[in-house]
């Protein structure tokens, strides 16, 4: 990754963490607000034809993919997990767009697999009707997922492109 140091070795690695359990707290206070306030596919209209915020439970993975696989789930989660502490480790100075996707995935991964350990199922409730498209029903930990994801992405593709810029020298491309 082409981020650079700082003169004093890079962020403290621990704010990352603390933004991981930012993240599981949120999803979890607002799964317990739903459970708590609405029944199993009761829906409240936010935003006319737009946005509604409905009590749904999901027991696969995005779109209901891998429907009650459980412990394929679990055996993933720990993985995904291992190999993010891993690389926060590994980059946890200087790295601060790596270290704060790599953040949002760890939250979001520990978020959703709460849900799974406690009650075998995720806990989900941001509805949206994009251009007539029901999306499917997500959650807080779902939405860090996607945030992280991008994240380190746009940081792939910044590195990439920084590299490209590198390999010009008098205005041709070595190869």
């Amino acid at each position: 990754m082409q981020e650079e140091k700082s003169e004093y070795g890079g962020h403290d690695a621990l704010i990352y963490y603390i933004l991981a359990l930012f993240l599981i707290a949120l999803d979890q206070v607002t799964k317990w607000v739903v459970v708590e306030t609405m029944n199993v596919r009761d829906s409240i209209e936010v935003i006319p034809g737009f946005f509604h915020i409905t009590s749904h439970r999901n027991s696969g993975a995005a779109w209901g993919m891998l429907e009650d696989q459980m412990w394929l789930f679990y055996i993933v989660t720990l993985f995904v997990v291992g190999v993010i502490v891993y690389y926060m480790i590994q980059y946890r100075h200087g790295y601060r767009l790596l270290n704060i996707g790599l953040a949002f995935i760890l939250g979001g991964a520990i978020g959703n697999f709460i849900d799974r350990l406690r009650i075998q199922e995720v806990i989900d409730f941001f509805d949206f009707m994009i251009f007539n498209y029901n999306f499917p029903i997500f959650n807080v930990a779902d939405s860090a997922l996607t945030v992280g994801v991008i994240l380190i992405i746009i940081l792939m593709l910044y590195d990439e492109w920084q590299n490209k810029k590198g390999e010009k020298h008098d205005g041709k491309t070595t190869n």
